[in-house]
């Protein structure tokens, strides 16, 4: 009888290195003596969008798409993404899942904080799935071995936990895709990895109360060019160009924070400062 496929699903955020993992898995699947099929998908990634990347591996595999309640686990790079992907995971799955927040600028909306709705870290959402689940903070055991942009191989490592694949598979992969000059740190962290314990779940931060106060624009018009975007984007209405093609700040009485113009101004010339925060609204 032919030997089941299993599934593995990757998710992230733009930037996070997720695509470069998803090549890793199936490399060191490959070198273990498996029929690999992976597909991916990153649309809007440089804009901080999600990304993913669907991996099989069996005796034969025709398809690389994992159906839901399929996978055997899901590396999550981001705690939002695995709640999103969770229900790829059959019972009795794994989710492997970074304590790592990345709140995307259209959550930071009108008076609501992203503390209202972005979802809390809390394990216990796994557990009527009947799943393994496993947090790690990735970000601080990449950042104790001196280079923080190797947590992708943390969580390679924690991952490679439930795939079946002798390490020596998983080392030569990494060592063949990384960057050159990296594959030793790379390496150091993904086997900090398959020994990371559970990480510390962070206390989640208190409800804002209501409107906090406007916040205060700095706009340093030495790199401003009046691209309109930032006015365009804010829903409050508290900037607006001139004729002259010049940003002004036109409502500061409510500005709620949100930081969009920040976020968004391709030139970094806005700053967003608390409201106990005095700053000069404008550079000329």
């Amino acid at each position: 009888m032919p030997e089941q496929t299993k599934g593995l699903v990757l998710a992230g955020v733009g930037g996070q290195g997720v695509i470069l993992a998803g090549m890793i898995v199936a490399d060191a699947l490959v070198r273990a003596g498996h029929d690999v099929k992976q597909s991916e998908v990153h649309g809007m990634a440089q804009r901080g969008g999600s990304v993913f990347s669907h991996i099989r591996w069996g005796q034969s595999v025709d398809s690389p798409l994992v159906p839901e309640a399929s996978a055997e686990v899901l590396a999550a790079f981001e705690w939002a993404e695995a709640l999103r992907w969770v229900s790829y995971v059959r019972e009795g799955g794994a989710v492997v899942a970074d304590l790592r927040t990345i709140v995307p600028p259209g959550a930071c909306r009108n008076t609501r904080s992203w503390a209202t709705t972005y979802p809390g870290v809390d394990p216990d959402l796994f557990v009527d799935r009947r799943l393994t689940a496993h947090l790690v903070d990735a970000a601080s055991t990449a950042t104790e071995l001196g280079n923080v942009r190797t947590a992708g191989s943390v969580i390679l490592g924690a991952v490679s936990r439930f795939c079946g694949i002798d390490q020596i598979h998983w080392e030569a992969a990494i060592e063949s895709l990384v960057p050159r000059g990296t594959e030793e740190v790379n390496l150091a962290a993904f086997r900090a990895g398959c020994e990371v314990g559970e990480a510390t779940i962070p206390v989640a931060p208190a409800p804002p109360e209501g409107f906090s106060g406007p916040h205060q624009i700095e706009i340093d018009h030495t790199w401003c060019k009046g691209c309109d975007i930032c006015s365009r984007v804010c829903p409050e209405y508290c900037l607006a160009v001139d004729l002259r093609g010049q940003l002004n700040v036109v409502n500061a009485d409510v500005c709620t924070g949100c930081h969009l113009c920040e976020l968004l101004c391709p030139d970094f010339a806005i700053s967003i400062h608390p409201p106990s925060t005095e700053v000069v609204t404008a550079v000329d």
